[in-house]
């Protein structure tokens, strides 16, 4: 199969309808839990190409024509719902605008541009016969929040999953490893008085000394990939008067965990350590990876792509197969004021899936 040759009128028809229904995303409101008409749009995708789809929520799915339950299935994942934009936007975020090569609108980059070129992969490959590999294709919401109404919720009805490309901004390359979140609610508590009389036990100062470990310890373990397990206090709220010693200060803790611990494992030793009580909003969201042996790592290094690890969270965290995160954009763009990716990203974002996934399909 020479995917070179769609340097032609069959790659730029690809382009073409994934820049379409991109605009189009970036045209309707689609914050977390509220993705129903962004839904819409990916449902008019597929029947426009004559592809029969699934929907439960927010959440579609499709499936190649020759699926075979015999064969081994990649999933090819990437989500549809975005963050309010920053409060910076010079630009509409709602109106997507050509510029400089550019196209401009909230969700573009994070992860409109992946998702779209995910979407034009997956029809290019749809009715091909005799693939070695099925495919399946999921347009996802609730990512930005880490919502349980997402991917995570439907992954049990897509069939064994061999694999998972997760569409997000890398430039292309391989994510093969993804830090795991886990953020603690913490509360150290003291006894209340009045500011002037002495009293040993400040719930201000009590949190200090959790706060201090925090930024001092190191767990023992190292990713090669992803480093350390990175821990940062990024809230604290104590006190009401400035003559009032506080009998309770609160503070909140973002860990970043490694394939070397499980978030499990992390918050057991973090409770070994503290005297805050800390509380964990979820433990689900653990490191994800794949093995650098696998096919499809090392198709995309035959084709020049890098492999790295990545800081950021994303719908891997949820996908209990081998998964991997790839897509057009730069990550460092997620999130900005006037948002944007570069046309010729998603051009060659479509290319470059299309190759990698030729090598083994």
């Amino acid at each position: 199969m020479k995917v070179l040759e769609l340097q032609t009128e069959q790659h730029n028809i690809l382009y073409q309808n994934a820049l379409d229904l991109l605009k189009k995303l970036i045209a309707t409101q689609s914050f977390s839990k509220e993705e129903d008409q962004t839904a819409l749009l990916i449902e008019d995708f597929f029947k426009q190409h004559q592809i029969p789809y699934h929907r439960e929520q927010n959440n579609i799915w499709a499936y190649n024509k020759f699926y075979d339950k015999s064969k081994p299935t990649i999933l090819l994942n990437s989500h549809h719902d975005t963050v309010k934009p920053n409060k910076s936007y010079t630009l509409n975020p709602f109106e997507p605008i050509e510029k400089d090569g550019k196209l401009f609108g909230l969700g573009s980059n994070d992860a409109g541009g992946a998702l779209v070129s995910l979407l034009a992969t997956f029809v290019y490959f749809y009715d091909k016969e005799n693939l070695n590999y099925n495919l399946v294709m999921t347009a996802t919401a609730e990512e930005e929040i880490s919502g349980v109404n997402g991917v995570e919720s439907i992954y049990s009805k897509l069939g064994a999953i061999e694999f998972a490309i997760v569409g997000e901004p890398t430039e292309m390359h391989l994510a093969i490893a993804e830090k795991g979140l886990l953020v603690l609610d913490c509360l150290a508590k003291g006894t209340p008085s009045h500011a002037a009389h002495p009293n040993n036990d400040n719930a201000l100062l009590n949190a200090v000394d959790d706060i201090l470990w925090f930024r001092s310890y190191s767990f023992p373990k190292k990713s090669e990939l992803l480093g350390e397990v990175k821990m940062t206090v990024t809230v604290i709220h104590a006190g009401e008067q400035h003559n009032v010693v506080p009998d309770k200060c609160q503070f909140t803790v973002d860990v970043r965990t490694t394939e070397n611990y499980s978030n499990t494992e992390v918050y057991e030793i973090i409770q070994q350590h503290v005297k805050s009580e800390a509380t964990p909003r979820s433990l689900r969201l653990n490191s994800s990876s794949i093995p650098l042996e696998h096919p499809f790592v090392q198709a995309g290094i035959t084709y020049g792509r890098k492999t790295y690890g990545s800081p950021t969270s994303s719908d891997q965290a949820v996908i209990p197969c081998a998964s991997l995160k790839m897509g057009p954009g730069l990550s460092t763009r997620s999130h900005s004021a006037d948002e944007y990716i570069f046309l010729d990203e998603i051009k060659d974002g479509i290319s470059i899936y299309i190759n990698i996934l030729s090598k083994i399909l």
